[in-house]
């Protein structure tokens, strides 16, 4: 639970900039591994395809989360998340959650009607529907990730300040807030890479140490792709990495070697 935990604030936390050119655009592909201490815990990706929803063409984002090697047999993971987005407002209009984590399970599908500001959401394991309110310009867990992409002026943001938005999730729409902390050179596989840095308040007291546990590093470049996250838990720390990129909108920005 603890790392789907990362991989779910992963998909929906990073990246934004005021700029002419888009973040990203159909074919990118990400792909994080995940890692507690020296134990490799497992592997996120994420990708955005081009689609098709009622005549409408939109952005298909889907995300996976799975665990590897000796993980799968103390904590199995088998996470899919998906997103239908509109390609000029960036607002969802359907979005898929399929989990299983360690026999925990989820099967849902929401459909947002941007026109009456109600999502329905099927909830095929109970059997259920129901339709909630929802505000202006609210996003789903995958859709916010990009949304915030290209979220205006935060380049201009101030050390100390925030962004928050309206994000739905498990069937009801709550304020998700980002603290900008500052920027950093941090050293990947690929090189040295400049990075902003983000601390998502996250609910302390079950996993969590306290409510800025989670720390989150993005390029500091047009693509505002996550490069790391580090979570500090009840019990050790959890880490993100980019491990593999293909498909960015724009070149990104490596310093040295």
């Amino acid at each position: 639970m603890k790392k789907i935990i990362i991989f779910s604030l992963l998909l929906f936390t990073l990246g934004f900039d005021t700029q002419k050119d888009e973040a990203f655009s159909s074919g990118e592909y990400l792909k994080f591994r995940v890692h507690y201490g020296i134990i490799n815990a497992g592997y996120a990706t994420i990708e955005v395809k081009d689609a098709t929803l009622n005549d409408q063409a939109v952005f298909h984002v889907i995300g996976k989360g799975y665990s590897t090697g000796m993980t799968k047999f103390f904590f199995n993971v088998e996470d899919i998340y998906e997103s239908y987005i509109d390609k000029s407002t960036r607002n969802p209009y359907r979005f898929v959650r399929k989990i299983n984590e360690g026999g925990y399970t989820k099967n849902q599908e929401g459909f947002f009607n941007q026109k009456t500001n109600k999502v329905l959401v099927k909830d095929y394991k109970h059997k259920t529907e129901k339709t909630f309110d929802f505000p202006k310009n609210v996003q789903d867990i995958l859709s916010s990730f990009y949304y915030l992409r290209n979220y205006p002026n935060v380049n201009k943001i101030k050390i100390g300040e925030s962004v928050i938005i309206d994000m739905f999730f498990d069937n009801e729409t709550t304020k998700f807030k980002l603290k900008f902390i500052g920027r950093e050179d941090i050293k990947t596989k690929f090189g040295v890479v400049s990075t902003m840095i983000f601390r998502p308040l996250v609910q302390s007291g079950r996993i969590f140490k306290e409510e800025e546990s989670l720390t989150i590093w993005i390029s500091d470049d047009y693509n505002k792709i996550p490069i790391r996250i580090k979570a500090n838990l009840l019990v050790g720390s959890l880490k993100a990495d980019l491990e593999e990129y293909k498909g960015l909108n724009n070149p990104f920005k490596i310093k040295s070697k």
